[in-house]
Formats: structure tokens, sequence, C-alpha cells
């Protein structure tokens, strides 16, 4: 098993890129979504047609997210899966991110991740998880620094024959790797992400947008 991750500069493609996924045969249980919502872009969005709220999976008013998140990160279990993972979308805190929008087994781990970081001195948060995931630490570092910025991480776990197909898929959506968006922060002068950092505000989230979208 492999990870392929990629990065979206709006929400709105990573959206489309896991409908993608999924309409091509993914299993939802393989496929996750973290994205920033500094701009609250999932407030007041229902799902599946039938007037609940994004995270609230059994329509009773609540977000469930946060604790699926828990429960799957404490039994290895999955955020969002059997429904197809846009409707376990909902809410989570992660450490120098702010507010996300998350689902599936990536933002389970980032869960378990942070939790090993308050207690042993790991790197926690959506870094760790990334870590875990197998990315290496200069690629795991560039993906929370694009979430960080406003970006949408999509990963999938995949097995090795269906990895081009899968890369395909993320790429024809405007997904990017980590080798292109990491030099591009770092022609700015980034060096690393930085989990004490401040969230970015709405504007810088704008600015930033706007740089890749000419």
């Amino acid at each position: 098993m492999t990870v392929v991750t990629r990065l979206f500069d709006n929400h709105s493609d990573a959206l489309d890129a896991v409908s993608a996924l999924e309409r091509a045969g993914v299993e939802a249980d393989r496929i996750s979504l973290i994205s920033n919502n500094s701009d609250n872009w999932h407030d007041g969005h229902a799902h599946s047609g039938d007037g609940r709220q994004l995270g609230d999976m059994n329509g009773d008013g609540e977000n469930e997210v946060a604790e699926g998140a828990g429960k799957g990160a404490a039994t290895g279990g999955v955020l969002g899966a059997g429904a197809g993972v846009l409707a376990g979308l909902g809410m989570l805190a992660i450490p120098g991110l702010g507010p996300v929008v998350a689902a599936g087994w990536l933002a389970s781990t980032a869960v378990a991740a942070a939790a090993g970081a308050a207690v042993g001195g790991a790197a926690g948060g959506l870094l760790g998880a990334l870590k875990e995931a197998g990315h290496d630490e200069a690629d795991a570092q560039v993906y929370a620094e694009g979430v960080r910025r406003g970006g949408t991480l999509v990963g999938v776990r995949t097995d090795e024959p269906d990895r081009v197909r899968v890369e395909t898929i993320l790429n024809d959506r405007r997904g990017f790797d980590s080798l292109s968006r990491g030099a591009a922060y770092r022609e700015n002068g980034w060096s690393g992400f930085d989990a004490a950092a401040e969230p970015w505000t709405p504007e810088q989230i704008a600015q930033e947008r706007a740089r890749y979208n000419r």
C-alpha cells in the first residue's frame, strides 16, 4: 500500500477530485481530505440533498466529526466511510492550522498524532500524520504548510499498480505535488512549517490563492 497526496488551492477542485476518485471505483475508506476553513467555506452547506449539515451524519443536528476522529484514532476506524467521503465532512481543530474541514483516515491519524505529541514530544497534528502515512519530512512540511495557506489536501491509500491512475485523476483536477509547490514557497523565503505560528487570515489566504491562479 502506498499513499498519493496532492494539494489543491481551492476546496472546490479538491471536492471534485474526491468525487472523481469515487466514480472511478476508489473505495471511500481509502480517501481522505483536510481543508483549511479560515474563510468558512463549508458554513451552511448541506449534503445528499436531505438538509443535513456537513458532519451531521445521523441527522441529529450535531457535528460528529471531531468525536468520530477521536474514535477513529483510538480504534483504527475511518472517519466518513460508508456513505462516501464527502458525506462525512466536518470540523476539526489542528495545531498550527486552526479550523479545518476534514474526513477520512488522514484526519483520524492527525488526531492521534496530536495526542501523541502532547504526551511524548513527537511531531503532532497534520505534520505527524503525513509522516506516519509515509511522506518524508520535506514533503510533509510542504503539505502541512499548504493547508495553513488555505489549501486542501487529498490523500489516497492505493496499491502500487493503481498509483498512476490515482495520480492522473488528482493531477487533472489541479492537484499539486510537494516538489512543485515547495519550490514556489522557498522562492518567497519559506523555510519550513511552524505549528506554533498563527493561522493565516482570510486576507492572506486570498492573496496566496491569487498568486497561483493568474
